[in-house]
């Protein structure tokens, strides 16, 4: 066997080397450099360090740094997920520096010798202290910078603000901007610009620049059209910042570019919004070698932008409010000028309130409807000359025109016709005034308007207005002259439209009461007829309203209290035992065994009648006021209101275990039922029903993984034994660090022929001992300890990772995302990170959140679903129904999808018209709204015939497909998904 030279300096020695070589390192790279050349130096080897700096893996060697290829990355796996923090494997020696963020890689050019690893280890420590000090003196160094960062920008929008409110003028106020922007970054060319959607132009409000000299007019507004395919046009019409070289910005847009000015080497624009829409936009650029604008460049500007915007808004809304001073001024003596006009009016329009007053009073007055029309006549008479007046007015098929009231030349009559083409029937046509001389009633006749025939005696001047009811014509009212000494003007027509207002009022009120009257009196010959057929019905309700509630409060099929009579029955017996501390009650929970292989078997019928023998045997085994209920499926409950002691729980516990296992005979078979069985003692110390259902339950679970067929008392022990939290904390540690979390996916199908559309990732645990374990087992847990966002960003990235598998297709990808993601203000920009480390396309990606996530502080979370969506990356509504205001997110949130919650799609079995309905309505309402709609739950081909029969396009649920890891899909044959399950 070859070994290294035993010629290595002593621990001591090299010890003493490597702590003065890196007491005065304080920067990671130097340190870790430092360490390379060291232990080259001393032990003659190659040597790299992997450490994560800003979440990004990076390698260090002597030559210099890079990314570690994928063989580095899997020794230093191997090596964080060990217990010991060095690792020997011939000529490979792996040093863990840090737990998290730090290891040494050392390949020796023969096998490592015990010497060597004696020497060695003392020095690896002392690297391993300076370069986590380090790592944590840059972690804090980067929070000073951030901290700086945010006062400056915090010093800058109060300065913006500042500005704002201080009586400098435009162009003072648009330096001081400048100079403040110069303050966050390099700004020394700079313009601004509004845009005025109204006028489809824009104005240059500043502008500097040292190498354009053509120094755009900021007094005047340019034609956007004048502008197109400029940087500027683009950045106002797209909406978007805009940011790099003059090659990369012809690739950032979507119509040709056209230069204007001096190239520069950077630029960068960015939009001012308001509600979304660009109101003007920020411009810096730079004409120097190497000086360019960064990502965080257009970020402070986008966020500075908007407060410029509110800046500029308010200086330019107190210039407007002084030039409205200086009009409202001119306007108040144009005024002044016209106030003798307005009281003449005044007195006027008093008259004329007056006469409708009197019109209103009519339509209630108790007279009939010759005096009726006279008044209205006589108030008309006062406002305007009424010798001649008539009202017509049509029937309700409108093919009669009636005149119940026509005064012609002192002569009084009442008469009516066909609908025909006379100057009455023109206004009711047209549905406007008609005011006419004898000239103009004769040119309606020439052009054939009206009918010469039907217009009688000629009038010099004719006035007639529509009568109108809810914007319909009903009638007319018309008053005409045959002598040049009395014309009718456009004053009068006036008076006369607003007496036709009322006029027309009180003609319908006047209807609408005789109608009323009419109706009143068939109405009492059919009340008592009614009241007879209310008091059967009234009978017949009462005993459908106590069906009802014994159908609410039991099992359909059991005819047993359900799990809602049992938690009520619950809650007063506890209240009672808190008065009563002596005395104690009893609770059996039940499960019968095996009930899916008999359901499996036989069939469900086959089921329902077990469940209902099983239901008669039990109520054998009780006296009253004891109660048995069926809390769901195949589970039933026993409660004993009193019991002097356990052992009569227990009693009664093996009572209905021999009852129950006796053999029944069902479908043609012999049978031997049993149960298992929970039993939990109630005494003052449950406060609520669902506690002691709670133990109850947690007892039945251990009776059955004793063997079934058995009961199980519930005590201390039984509980502290549910779940040991410390344990499975110190577990999930370990499975974090041996990447144990892995996405399993279920497809989402089209209903109709199957065909896979994307997948949902859900979370598994490939536990070392217990198997692949479901979120349900440990996700309380895990939020307990803090180990679930960790746990959500690696299941993230495996599944953005894995999805790429699938070659052929193109599936989305959807994810869910908690409320705690949602708080953290950088969630979108990690997520975009991910995507760019894992290669994803962000349209294939979808987010899924619930509606109990957007209570906290539902307008961050709709701003981050708004970045999201400008990044292609959609969002989906989960469980939706099931919340607590499902319908006022739809029309807030940008949402691609929503998916129906799962207990809506199974109560669809049951073939209620209300669940169809709701589901119905849940699919018109997203079509409306242009959003995709998933039905999720699917388990039985009723449910699917179901939705597809309401339109439903898409559904994800175990017909389907169950979740599975990546590889069972991308070997799968699409078109058999839709027969899985």
């Amino acid at each position: 066997m070859v070994h290294c030279s035993t010629n290595l300096p002593s621990g001591d020695a090299v010890q003493l080397e490597c702590l003065l070589r890196l007491v005065e390192l304080t920067a990671p790279r130097e340190t870790a450099r430092a360490i390379v050349d060291m232990v080259q130096r001393h032990f003659g080897c190659s040597a790299r360090v992997v450490m994560w700096l800003e979440d990004v893996a990076e390698a260090i060697g002597i030559e210099g740094g890079g990314r570690p290829d994928r063989a580095d990355m899997q020794r230093v796996a191997a090596l964080m997920a060990g217990e010991e923090p060095l690792r020997v494997d011939g000529r490979r020696v792996d040093v863990r520096l840090d737990d998290d963020r730090a290891a040494l890689l050392l390949l020796f050019p023969n096998e490592v010798s015990a010497p060597v690893l004696d020497a060695l280890a003392p020095c690896m420590r002392l690297a391993g202290i300076h370069l986590r000090r380090a790592l944590q003196l840059q972690d804090l160094h980067e929070s000073h910078k951030q901290l700086e960062h945010s006062e400056a920008l915090q010093r800058a929008l109060f300065a913006i603000s500042d500005l704002a409110g201080s009586d400098r003028d435009m162009p003072d106020l648009l330096r001081g901007i400048h100079r403040i922007v110069s303050t966050l970054m390099y700004a020394e060319n700079f313009f601004i610009v509004r845009y005025d959607a109204e006028s489809d132009s824009l104005r240059f409000l500043y502008f500097a620049d040292v190498e354009d000299k053509e120094v755009p007019d900021t007094s005047r507004d340019i034609p956007m059209e004048s502008l197109r395919g400029t940087l500027t046009w683009h950045l106002i019409i797209e909406g978007r910042a805009l940011m790099g070289t003059m090659d990369e910005l012809r690739k950032q847009v979507a119509a040709p570019l056209k230069p204007v000015g001096p190239d520069s080497h950077d630029w960068l624009g960015v939009p001012m919004l308001r509600n979304g829409k660009a109101r003007g936009a920020l411009v810096v650029q730079s004409y120097r070698e190497g000086l360019r604008f960064t990502p965080e460049d257009r970020a402070l500007l986008e966020f500075v932008g908007s407060h410029i915007l509110t800046a500029l808004e308010r200086k330019r809304n107190q210039e407007d409010l002084e030039q409205e001073v200086r009009l409202r001024t001119l306007e108040l003596a144009e005024a002044n000028r016209g106030l003798q006009l307005e009281v003449l009016e005044r007195q006027r329009a008093e008259r004329l309130q007056a006469a409708l007053f009197h019109i209103a009073q009519l339509a209630t007055a108790d007279i009939d409807e010759n005096e009726f029309y006279e008044r209205l006549h006589a108030v008309v008479g006062e406002l305007l000359n009424a010798e001649n007046f008539f009202i017509a007015l049509l029937s309700d098929d409108r093919r009669i025109l009636s005149f119940p009231y026509y005064v012609d030349a002192g002569a009084r009559r009442t008469a009516s016709r066909e609908v025909g083409r006379g100057l009455t029937e023109y206004v009711l046509r047209t549905g406007v005034a008609l005011l006419g001389d004898s000239e103009r009633i004769a040119e309606l006749g020439r052009r054939g308007e009206v009918d010469p025939a039907r217009i009688g005696r000629p009038a010099f001047c004719w006035l007639g207005v529509p009568l109108r009811v809810d914007d319909q014509p009903i009638g007319v009212v018309v008053v005409q002259s045959y002598t040049e000494s009395v014309s009718y003007g456009a004053a009068d027509q006036e008076l006369l439209s607003f007496a036709a207002l009322q006029i027309a009022n009180s003609i319908h009120r006047r209807r609408s009461a005789a109608t009323l009257q009419r109706a009143n009196a068939e109405l009492e010959q059919r009340v008592a007829e009614r009241t007879r057929e209310l008091s059967e019905q009234i009978l017949q309700r009462e005993r459908a309203q106590d069906q009802l509630k014994h159908q609410v409060m039991h099992d359909a099929l059991t005819g047993l209290p359900n799990r809602g009579f049992l938690r009520e029955r619950l809650d007063h017996i506890l209240g009672r035992l808190r008065e009563e501390p002596g005395r104690r009650c009893a609770l059996l929970y039940l499960d019968v065994d095996r009930f899916k292989v008999v359901n499996d078997s036989l069939g469900h019928l086959a089921g329902d009648e077990m469940l209902k023998a099983v239901a008669g045997r039990l109520l054998k085994c009780v006296r009253a006021p004891d109660m048995v209920a069926r809390l769901s499926g195949d589970e039933f409950a026993v409660l004993i209101e009193d019991v002097g002691d356990r052992a009569a729980a227990e009693d009664v516990a093996r009572r209905v275990l021999d009852t129950l296992g006796v053999p029944l005979q069902l479908a043609g078979r012999e049978l031997d039922p049993s149960v298992s069985i929970g039993i939990a003692i109630g005494d003052g110390n449950y406060i609520v029903a669902d506690e002691l259902l709670r133990d109850a339950d947690i007892a039945l679970y251990r009776a059955k993984e004793l063997g079934r067929k058995r009961y199980m008392l519930f005590d201390d022990t039984l509980a502290k034994s549910a779940i040991d939290v410390l344990a499975m904390e110190g577990e999930l540690r370990q499975a974090l660090r041996r990447g144990e979390f892995q996405p399993y996916f279920q497809p989402f199908c089209r209903l109709a022929d199957g065909e896979v559309v994307g997948y949902e990732a859900l979370m598994r645990w490939n536990h070392p001992r217990d198997g692949v374990l479901g979120p349900a087992t440990f996700l309380r847990v895990a939020q307990d300890g803090g180990h679930i966002e960790a746990i959500d960003w690696r299941v993230f990235e495996a599944a953005c990772s894995a999805i790429q598998q699938l070659h052929g297709t193109r599936p989305f990808l959807t994810i869910n995302v908690s409320a705690l993601h949602l708080q953290h203000a950088d969630f979108d920009r990690r997520l975009v990170r991910l995507l760019e480390r894992t290669g994803l396309d962000p349209a294939r990606l979808i987010i899924e959140v619930t509606e109990g996530s957007l209570l906290d502080d539902p307008e961050r979370v709709r701003g981050t679903l708004e970045r999201l969506r400008g990044l292609a990356v959609g969002a989906a509504l989960d469980d939706f129904g099931t919340g607590y205001s499902s319908l006022s997110y739809l029309h807030s949130l940008p949402l691609r999808m929503l998916k129906i919650d799962r207990s809506f799609v199974h109560a669809l079995d049951e073939g209620t018209p209300a669940t169809t309905t709701v589901v119905a309505a849940i699919l018109a309402l997203a079509r409306a709204l242009g959003i995709q709609v998933i039905a999720e739950g699917i388990e039985t081909p009723a449910q699917r015939n179901a939705l597809l029969r309401m339109g439903c396009e898409f559904g994800q649920g175990f017909l389907l497909g169950r979740p599975a890891p990546i590889e069972r899909w991308a070997d799968a044959v699409p078109a058999a998904v839709a027969g899985a399950g």
